[in-house]
């Protein structure tokens, strides 16, 4: 009888292990993914390149920031997608970004769909939300503004 029931137990523990290691691999394997995410986002400004933005940003993206002018005061800069792939082309043309420019990444939560993430990058901070579509991670809303004084 303690037979059976060792062997029952193993039973119903053995699966429920396994899939704990999975579903931890599989957090694991999101985590990676939504930071490779913004990374892209944030590298395709850097590097001028579109291609980076078009596979981590979603068409319907919802991005509004603000800049802060010489004087000081902040003006609102509402974004479309459309505009998003304009600026990879133009935005570091120059090369003015250093090439130790930060791309600081932070991850506050990743859940089976969604995920939100701080970006501090050259030009401000990002907060993002993401989501998984069809088993990627995208890029939907973006609220940022330009690095505050200190």
């Amino acid at each position: 009888m303690r037979r059976f029931l060792l062997v029952a137990l193993l039973v119903l523990l053995i699966p429920s292990a396994l899939l704990a290691d999975s579903s931890s691999d599989s957090h694991a394997a999101d985590v990676k993914a939504v930071r490779a995410a913004v990374l892209d986002y944030v590298e395709a400004f850097y590097e001028l390149d579109p291609e980076r933005l078009e596979r981590s940003v979603h068409p319907n993206v919802a991005k509004l920031g603000w800049t802060r002018e010489a004087d000081g005061a902040y003006r609102e800069h509402p974004r479309t997608y459309e505009q998003l792939l304009e600026g990879t082309l133009r935005f570091n043309k120059s090369g003015w970004i250093p090439d130790d420019a930060p791309k600081d990444i932070t991850i506050y939560e990743v859940l089976d769909k969604t995920a939100s993430v701080k970006l501090t990058a050259q030009w401000g901070v990002d907060y993002m939300h993401l989501a998984k579509l069809d088993g990627k991670w995208m890029i939907m809303n973006v609220l940022w503004q330009s690095h505050p004084t200190e």
